[in-house]
């Protein structure tokens, strides 16, 4: 097993160096009008990235296959001068980061001439500094308070996804059952929901679908925002009726008599990913390209298909991650995807207004979405 291992690592890592001696020039020498600003940009075939590297958004089918490129690719078209990049993050050590920090540790970031800094914010904190142009990117979700930030006049944008769940996933709404009630009928109204981020997160889409299913709504429980360590304790304790139970943690209740999975994050549609503020929106769209690239190509090279059965893989990102590897084989792996679907904005805001926590009308996908970076970084042309 171990042979076979190093074989595909080797494999994986030979069509890596081909597709990378295939990008002979950066595209940028020729073509000055791709350096800045959010004119028409020039699109050209991507080496290594087909048909395959690109789904209709419209595609809401929950087997949908991600898009993907060969390993390897894109191959890397460094910007003409080095660029100093920080991104933002709530965490650097969840499973939906490991694509940015292999990015880094691989130097894929650095292959396009990118100095990457990963820096722990939460998001409230680090929205200000995105739109300043203070922070450059935000590895995060397009929450409540983004979308108000957007309508206050911040330039931000959701740019890249980042995964959907594997099918066997349980990881979303739980509820301890009470008398006479099963996983097929609960009455969800009026309980108390235990949850890391309370209102306003992107979980607020997927508990509403879940909540219609049995009786209740968003506006019709209480919520209590606990800390990560927390969330499952006040649910055993009693102390909450219900919890969003993130992978590994819903683990300890599956299969326990008196619990319930009511339902998690749709199939196959990304609740979160990249965000991008002015500099790579506007000032440096080679270099907000460049970065779109160099995530891809990490997702294409180690994250294509069901990476945890690699167990030398596995070692090294619970090593990357500083999590514990049996911990990590615990769950499914994530389906990392770097594009976004349709309307799933849309989804967002009419979960928040059920919150109350949307301010004004709903934001067309024009002001809260930009697909063209990914676009571009594959080489489709819409």
């Amino acid at each position: 097993m171990k042979r076979r291992t190093t074989q595909r690592y080797g494999a994986v890592m030979a069509a890596a160096a081909l597709l990378a001696s295939a990008a002979c020039s950066s595209p940028y020498e020729s073509d000055s009008s791709s350096n800045a600003g959010g004119g028409q940009r020039t699109i050209r075939p991507v080496e290594g990235c087909g048909d395959k590297a690109w789904t209709d958004p419209k595609d809401l089918s929950p087997t949908r296959t991600p898009a993907r490129c060969l390993p390897g690719a894109p191959p890397p078209q460094p910007v003409p001068e080095p660029r100093k990049l920080t991104i933002a993050t709530g965490t650097l050590s969840a499973e939906y980061v490991a694509p940015l920090q292999v990015a880094l540790d691989k130097g894929e970031f650095k292959k396009e001439g990118l100095d990457v800094t990963l820096k722990v914010l939460p998001t409230p904190d680090a929205l200000p500094l995105l739109a300043k142009g203070d922070i450059d990117a935000l590895w995060a979700a397009p929450e409540a308070a983004v979308m108000n930030g957007i309508k206050g006049g911040f330039d931000i944008k959701w740019v890249a996804g980042n995964f959907s769940p594997d099918p066997q996933s349980k990881s979303g709404l739980w509820v301890r059952l009470k008398e006479g009630e099963s996983a097929s009928r609960v009455a969800m109204a009026g309980r108390r929901l235990g949850t890391m981020i309370g209102k306003g997160s992107v979980i607020a889409y997927p508990m509403e679908k879940a909540l219609e299913q049995h009786g209740g709504g968003l506006a019709d429980i209480q919520y209590q925002q606990l800390g990560s360590a927390d969330v499952l304790t006040a649910l055993e304790n009693g102390g909450v009726d219900s919890a969003w139970l993130l992978d590994p943690v819903w683990r300890k209740v599956d299969g326990r008599q008196g619990y319930a999975f009511l339902g998690g994050q749709p199939p196959g549609e990304p609740l979160g990913g990249m965000l991008y503020g002015p500099t790579l929106l506007q000032d440096d769209v080679d270099a907000g390209v460049a970065l779109i690239r160099a995530y891809i190509r990490t997702v294409n090279t180690y994250f294509a298909s069901d990476y945890k059965q690699d167990a030398t893989f596995v070692t090294y990102l619970a090593e990357l991650l500083k999590s514990d590897a049996s911990i990590l084989r615990s769950t499914p792996p994530l389906r990392m995807d770097w594009e976004i679907r349709a309307r799933t904005t849309t989804h967002l805001q009419s979960a928040y207004k059920a919150q109350e926590v949307a301010e004004g009308d709903a934001l067309p996908e024009s002001r809260t979405v930009n697909r063209t970076l990914y676009e571009e970084a594959v080489g489709h042309t819409p």
